[in-house]
């Protein structure tokens, strides 16, 4: 190669008349890029309950009150009985503007009400055995396997107080817990059902076992129908995640899996309405128990 021929292919050296200049490092964007925070999420108020029938339940209850927020205008209908009952119980009673409600309530169906409780209380499950003692009824139970969904869990409250249980008991991981919209959903029934919250389901569920109380999973492909199921005595309910269902541990540990019979060309229904069903055979049968036979 003659001299100062340049080699084809050949890599320019750094700084040489034939190297091309880099361009510069915008420093700007690489700083901007450093200082970019995610927002935070805005977090539920768990402690506002709203909704006329929501509220109502808490103000019947021993439940603490902080304050009750009420929407300016003429009070009217069960409104006016709220008001009146927060009168007797000498509480904090703010008239606000509507638009301020809904600031509150995140644009809740509050329907011209919020109050402000304390924190939520959970039960022992000791506590809820004992409710059924007190009854002198054979303990019946609500077990819910890391259910997520506070509308699920409001409205599995409410049926499951109508249909008579005695509690129920939730996990502390990966499991929704009493908020406003629960109480919102389960219109006050959260004050009248008492909720235990336990570090592990798997052992509470099997303890219950020790103690005579027959343990049914709820799933579709259960072998067992749940219209055909004596209800009768001792039993708890064991409600799956809406996606997976029951786990693996808590489906080894109960006694039997029934199932939901159907016609139709669906083959699974929401959690709260397949509990829903479920619990009301369970009713039935206990029901049937209690009625002398002619």
């Amino acid at each position: 190669m003659r001299p100062g021929q340049k080699r084809v292919g050949a890599k320019p050296k750094e700084g040489s008349r034939y190297s091309r200049p880099r361009p510069k490092r915008d420093e700007s964007v690489r700083i901007i890029k450093q200082i970019v925070v995610k927002e935070p999420e805005k977090k539920t108020d768990d402690n506002l309950v709203y909704g006329r029938n929501a509220v109502l339940e808490v103000l019947k209850s021993d439940r603490g009150i902080e304050v009750l927020y009420v929407a300016e205008g003429d009070p009217e209908g069960s409104l006016a009985k709220i008001l009146g009952i927060a009168r007797d119980k000498r509480l904090l009673v703010k008239f606000v503007d509507r638009r301020k409600l809904d600031q509150l309530t995140d644009k809740g169906h509050h329907q011209g009400v919020a109050l402000r409780v304390t924190d939520f209380v959970y039960q022992q499950v000791e506590e809820i055995l004992a409710r059924a003692r007190q009854k002198k009824e054979d303990p019946f139970l609500i077990l819910l396997d890391e259910v997520e969904d506070p509308h699920n869990l409001g409205s599995i409250i409410r049926t499951a107080e109508l249909c008579g249980a005695h509690g129920i008991i939730i996990p502390k991981r990966r499991s929704v817990g009493v908020t406003a919209t629960v109480y919102k959903t389960s219109a006050g029934a959260v004050e009248h059902l008492p909720v235990a919250r336990v570090t592990n389901l798997v052992a509470a569920a099997q303890e219950l076992k020790k103690r005579g109380i027959f343990l049914y999973g709820a799933d579709m492909a259960g072998e067992q129908s749940c219209n055909h199921q004596d209800f009768s005595g001792p039993c708890a309910l064991v409600i799956g995640n809406e996606g997976k269902g029951i786990s693996r541990l808590m489906r080894e540990t109960c006694d039997a899996m029934v199932s939901i019979p159907m016609v139709g060309t669906l083959n699974s229904l929401n959690a709260s309405v397949a509990a829903g069903i479920i619990m009301y055979e369970v009713m039935k049968g206990r029901l049937e128990k209690k009625t002398p036979k002619a």
